[in-house]
Order: structure tokens, then sequence, then C-alpha cells
């Protein structure tokens, strides 16, 4: 009989240690948490953690929404144009083709828009890193006379609609100013407009504005003049932000469609984005045909997001501590 009871208590006990380690080990994400609006503490207390769920449940439910469009564009391009057109509509095909992507690929010569697109963006990239770097370089570490009256115009700027400056710059582009040059029908139009970005140019200022100024200083006393200081010292010390504006740049060049309809009346220049326009347009197009050029379309900026999503995020929160 005394082992007998023995035995209850010691099952008693281990039950209470695996009771015990189950909360432990359920608090587990909130025991260290220090960054947030909620520190541990308070995520001891029930009622922030039932709020806490209550808005994660919220977001989940907001990007499950946001999710919706591509998904239900991907499955919807391999359904039949019959499919598409059933009521109610289905989500899911009857079967993957994928052999209508290769049809589709082939007839509207994607290979060569994919082609234009990059080397569009690529320049964009670059005028965007060096020019839009270079003027952060100057309103943030130079500080001519006046440089806080052109920051007040570049943030000016950015409160104006892009299509209140199409018919003038539309205009410059047909003859630029002081030279004469007439720059449709290349990428001339997209590349001058990415080096002169407001944003782009904020973020650069910001980040270079987070720098050590030591560093700058010591650059200075070795005998650097202000082109090596920005080239030895600056550049290498803002690879965050040269990614970030890299990638916001690829981005804004593979989406961009009115300034390129604009300019480029020739279809052996034409981007992505206009081939799409000008498939859309064809009467002959069947629908599941369209759907499919509109996953070669959008898929390669989710990618780059997927991809750099580390940086993209990380962009909101640099410049945001000084030294």
């Amino acid at each position: 009989m005394g082992e007998w009871k023995m035995n209850r208590i010691r099952q008693a006990l281990e039950n209470t240690k695996q009771v015990r380690s189950f909360r432990f080990s359920s608090g587990k994400m909130f025991k260290n948490k220090d960054t947030g609006t909620l520190s541990s503490m308070d995520m001891n207390q029930t009622g922030n953690k039932m709020i806490y769920w209550a808005i994660f449940a919220v977001l989940l439910g907001v990007a499950l929404i946001c999710l919706l469009p591509p998904l239900w564009i991907l499955l919807s391009s391999f359904k039949t144009h019959k499919e598409l057109m059933e009521i109610p509509p289905r989500l899911l095909p009857t079967a993957y083709d994928f052999g209508k992507f290769a049809d589709v690929w082939n007839k509207l010569k994607f290979g060569q828009y994919y082609l234009n697109t990059i080397i569009l963006a690529a320049g964009c990239v670059i005028f965007s890193v060096v020019f839009n770097g270079i003027t952060g370089y100057v309103v943030s570490c130079l500080k001519p006379r006046g440089s806080a009256f052109i920051i007040t115009l570049i943030i000016w700027t950015m409160l104006l609609p892009n299509t209140l400056s199409m018919v003038p710059l539309f205009k410059n582009m047909i003859k630029l100013p002081l030279l004469g040059l007439n720059l449709t029908d290349t990428y001339w139009p997209m590349w001058l407009c990415a080096g002169a970005n407001a944003f782009n140019i904020l973020l650069f200022k910001n980040s270079f504005d987070s720098l050590p100024v030591s560093l700058v200083e010591a650059a200075r006393l070795d005998g650097c003049g202000r082109i090596k200081v920005f080239s030895r010292i600056i550049l290498p010390l803002s690879k965050p932000i040269i990614a970030v504006v890299a990638i916001f740049t690829v981005n804004s060049a593979w989406g961009d469609f009115l300034l390129p309809y604009l300019v480029l009346p020739s279809r052996s220049r034409q981007t992505v984005m206009l081939q799409l326009y000008n498939a859309q347009s064809s009467y002959s197009f069947p629908l599941d045909q369209q759907l499919v050029s509109i996953v070669f379309a959008i898929f390669p900026p989710i990618i780059i997001f997927f991809i750099f999503q580390k940086y993209i995020m990380g962009g909101a929160t640099l410049g945001g501590v000084k030294e």
C-alpha cells in the first residue's frame, strides 16, 4: 500500500513538472522581448497578450487579403478561357498546363522586352545612386550656403503629383534645354529622371547624417579632399542605403509605364509594361493568355522583394540613429 501511494505521488509530481514546463515554453517568445511597444514585463499580463494576438490576427488577415490578387492571377493563368468564364468562379484550375507559358513567352517575344527593361533599370540604378548620392552628400556633409532652402525645395517637389510635370517634362525631352537634343526613343529621359529623385535624395541625406563625423574629420586631417572623402569614406559606409535605393529604383523602373509610353514609340526599345499594354489592347489575345503575360510582368518584382526584403524593410529605419 505504501509503495502504491509513493507511485501516485511521483506521478502527480511529474504531471506538475510537465504543466510548468509547458507554461514556461509557451512564454519563451516573450521572455526576453526587448523590442516593440510592449516589453517582456508587459507581456506577462493577460490583457496585453490578448491585445497582442488580436492585432496579430488582424495583420495576418490584411496580409492574406494582399496576397490574394497575385495568387488569383497565378492560379487563373493555368485556366482555360472556358474555365475563366465559369459562374460561380473556381480558385483552382482543373489542370496545370505549363506549355501555355512557353507559348505566350515566344508569341509576345518577352525575352527582348525583358532585356530592354533590364537595360533601362540598370541605367536608372547608376544615375540614381551617383547623382542622388552626390546631392545627398552635398546637403548633408558639405552644407553650402542655401542648403536648407534646397532641402525645402526637394521636399516641396514631393508634394506635387507626377502627372503635373509630364507636359513640361515631355517638351524638355523633345528639345533638351541648352543642347537642343531630341531624347525621345531613347532611355535617357528615364535615366535623367532617376538621377533627380527627391525621395532617394532624402534617403541618402538621412543616411549620411547618421555617419560618425569623426571619420570624416580624420580623413580631412589625412589630406583627403571632398571627392576622396565621398568615394573612400562615405560610399563604403553607405552600402546598406545604396542597396535600398538600388532595389527601390529597379522596382520603380520595372513598373514605370507613363513616361516610357510617351518617349518610346519604337517597339524595339519598349519595356515589359508597354508590351503588356500592347497585348491587352489586342482583341485577338485570349483572356487566359493575357493573365499569363501579367504573371511575366509582376513576378520579377515579387521575387526581388523576397530576395532583398531585409534591405527593403531596413530602409525605413536607416538614418534613425545619429552619432
